[in-house]
């Protein structure tokens, strides 16, 4: 029998109803000469520092840097049933074959491997890489498996980047927090990342703001404005010098200009489109893309290509049939398809593009998420722009004169509308407003207007913008490529797939925080950056090493050259350490504590989750979300934390009893012992009772 090991239980049951395997056990789908089981995401991971000596408990200065000479792994906790239940069906007799059938990716990879190594396991392996879940795909796929060992580089450099990410994060988080007595949080992409919002945020605090005015003429759709006055009676004058004048197009500078189609989604790009139009977040956007895939509605979502191979073209035909049949903002949309334009075997590596499956056709969209819903029109809309006419235009550059004044007006004139008729029906269909653009003019050389209004207004130099989301991610793609064209291979920082989870590591490690569509740096995220040094915050070199491991997954370069540069790095933050000063120590100190730890007596600070010890050897931490309260249907807040530290008790209103349906008061006790565990009791004091006066 050959065993089957999907990446979750809802993609297993997929593929086993495909292979005809419909005999469900504990942990598995057997049937058709199939046994069908799952992981639940990692089921193995690398062993703590601890776990490979005793005195990595503690952190201490001298004990850096800290590198494994060999490597070790551990089952991890909560997993450890579903791992049992793998390891002892790779070992029954009665299996002959494995077949990896995690997500078809480098992470993949890596939670299938780590479990074939980890059991043991010595049977032949096999490869499923697909990029659709639709039943024919399968299939198809079932049909073309590959031996395991093709994909052995993919598997080394999920290992390697699993490898540097816990040597850096290791070490730098142990180095830093020690020497501010501060617990730090460095990654090795995470921290160039939150460098280039810092950075930015700094760029628009320096920046001074210069007022400046423009005097403007202006008749029905036309207006026209001057250069720019830093002195506003410059500008009143030449106002009142226009008022009810006519004025005559002098010079009108005219190209035809010619927009392509955009390219199809690859993961970024979706990200980038939803943050954009919805306010979505990259992982918001990443969950919803990935149900849809397993829901088979859409292709697989972790892809870097915009592209489709040549083979596709037919079957893309017949999908655009019936997306303009399907999608209610296509009705009435005239245009004709050039799938040509989406096809390029050369520019797919491992995933084509996202597009909509065919199952879409039998599906009911009003039953879905609104969230996956949305971004299903997204994507489904963007198979047909990128397969529609180019967007075609006349740009006029116009130098207009007025009672011997100068002004100056863009517009254009559209001559094709192509794909921006699909774009817009789209922002239309979502009530999104279109972005500001050039007025449409029929205007030409030796044309008059007139008598002319005329007005001054007044304007101020723009600082950059914050980061967005969109954005963000956009400057985390381009990391490395100072002059990335269409066709240079994109280094960037982390990968389509992980770069919505270190924007939610920075926002959850409190070094960033979201205000509205921003993404803005905190007090500890810009001392953090401060004090960390270049190296570990460049995001070309964290751009180079991605590289490095996109080589890898190739061939081309050794997992052992990629290693050592790690390793040097380390050498190289070690050796910059010099000792600092007393009251560089305290740089972190700036914020405020909410009492001291009943286990060792350091400062306790308040995080997203929870009130923690901040010495690093101690683990008491009140969680804000703990099973005791919430069982009562009650938070942890600042408030009771701080008199829980302050006398171990606080009285506590509106506690939810289930078993009698009803709210009550009562004393919350706390309770901690020497390794920092908590616990918690009630009580009930008796109500004092109310004086009563005697009727006379």
């Amino acid at each position: 029998m050959k065993l089957v090991i999907a990446e979750k239980p809802s993609v297993a049951m997929a593929l086993a109803s495909v292979l005809g395997a419909r005999t469900r056990k504990d942990g598995y789908v057997e049937g058709n000469g199939y046994i069908v089981s799952w992981c639940v995401g990692h089921l193995v991971g690398l062993c703590d520092a601890s776990e490979y000596d005793e005195k990595y408990k503690k952190w201490r200065y001298e004990d850096l840097p800290i590198v494994p000479e060999c490597w070790k792994h551990k089952i991890l906790e909560g997993t450890k049933k579903q791992f049992g239940s793998l390891k002892k069906l790779m070992r029954d007799s009665k299996v002959d074959e494995v077949i990896c059938a995690t997500d078809a990716g480098r992470e993949g990879e890596l939670i299938f491997r780590l479990v074939y190594e980890q059991a043991g396991c010595r049977k032949p392996m096999k490869r499923l890489w697909i990029s659709s879940m639709e039943e024919q795909a399968i299939k198809d796929g079932f049909a073309s498996l590959k031996d395991g060992s093709c994909y052995d580089s993919l598997y080394q450099s999920a290992l390697c980047r699993a490898k540097a990410d816990w040597l850096v994060g290791i070490n730098a988080s142990r180095l830093f927090s020690v020497l501010y007595n501060q617990n730090l949080k460095v990654g090795r992409v995470q921290t160039p990342t939150l460098a280039m919002i810092v950075d930015r945020n700094q760029k628009i605090k320096e920046f001074t703001k210069e007022k400046y005015y423009m005097a403007h003429i202006k008749f029905d759709d036309m207006d026209a404005v001057t250069e720019h006055f830093q002195k506003k009676e410059d500008a009143d004058k030449v106002a009142a010098d226009c008022l009810e004048r006519m004025c005559e197009v002098e010079k009108d500078d005219v190209k035809e200009k010619t927009v392509r189609p955009p390219k199809l989604y690859d993961l970024t790009t979706l990200q980038r489109e939803a943050n954009r139009m919805f306010g979505y977040t990259a992982q918001q956007t990443l969950d919803a893309v990935q149900e849809m895939y397993e829901q088979k509605l859409v292709t697989y979502p972790r892809t870097d290509s915009q592209y489709l191979t040549d083979e596709m073209g037919e079957s893309t035909e017949t999908l655009i049939q019936m997306l303009l049949g399907k999608m209610p903002y296509a009705e009435g949309l005239e245009y004709q398809s050039d799938v040509s334009k989406v096809l390029n075997s050369k520019k797919v590596s491992d995933h084509h593009a996202i597009i909509p499956t065919m199952e879409v056709a039998k599906a009911d969209i009003g039953e879905l998420k609104e969230r996956n819903r949305k971004i299903l029109y997204l994507i489904s809309a963007r198979v047909l722009t990128a397969t529609a006419d180019p967007y075609i235009y006349e740009s006029h550059k116009c130098q207009i004169t007025c009672n011997y004044h100068t002004f100056y007006l863009t517009a254009k004139k559209t001559k094709q509308e192509g794909f921006k008729a699909i774009e817009n029906k789209l922002k239309q269909f979502f009530g999104v407003k279109s972005e500001k653009e050039e007025p449409e003019l029929d205007i030409w050389a030796g044309k008059h207007y007139g008598p002319c209004d005329s007005f001054v207004s007044e304007h101020f130099t723009q600082p950059p913008k914050q980061y967005t989301e969109d954005t963000l991610l956009s400057a985390m793609e381009r990391a490395g490529n100072e002059e990335l064209t269409e066709d240079t291979e994109k280094k960037g920082l982390g990968t389509p797939a992980t770069r919505a989870g270190i924007i939610e590591k920075l926002i959850y490690s409190q070094y960033a925080t979201r205000k509205g569509k921003q993404i803005l740096p905190t007090d500890d995220g810009k001392v953090l950056v401060e004090i960390l040094p270049d190296f570990l915050k460049s995001a070309s070199m964290t751009a180079e090493w991605e590289n490095q491991l996109l080589l890898m997954e190739h061939g081309e370069i050794a997992p052992e050259q990629f290693m050592t540069g790690i390793k040097n790095m380390l050498t190289m933050m070690l050796n910059g350490c010099d000792a600092i000063s007393e009251e560089e120590t305290r740089r972190f100190q700036t914020r405020e504590s909410i009492g001291t730890c009943p286990v060792c007596g350091s400062l306790v600070y308040e995080s997203k989750t929870n009130f923690y010890c901040s010495n690093h050897d101690c683990h008491f931490a009140l969680w804000k979300e703990n099973r005791y309260l919430q069982s009562m249907e009650k938070t942890m807040d600042k408030k009771m934390a701080a008199e829980l530290l302050k006398s171990g008790c606080v009285h506590v209103k509106d506690l939810y009893s289930r078993k009698k349906n009803m709210y009550f008061e009562a004393d919350l006790h706390m309770d901690s012992d020497e390794t920092g565990r908590v616990n918690f009791s009630l009580s009930f004091p008796q109500k004092k009772p109310k004086n009563k006066s005697k009727k006379k």
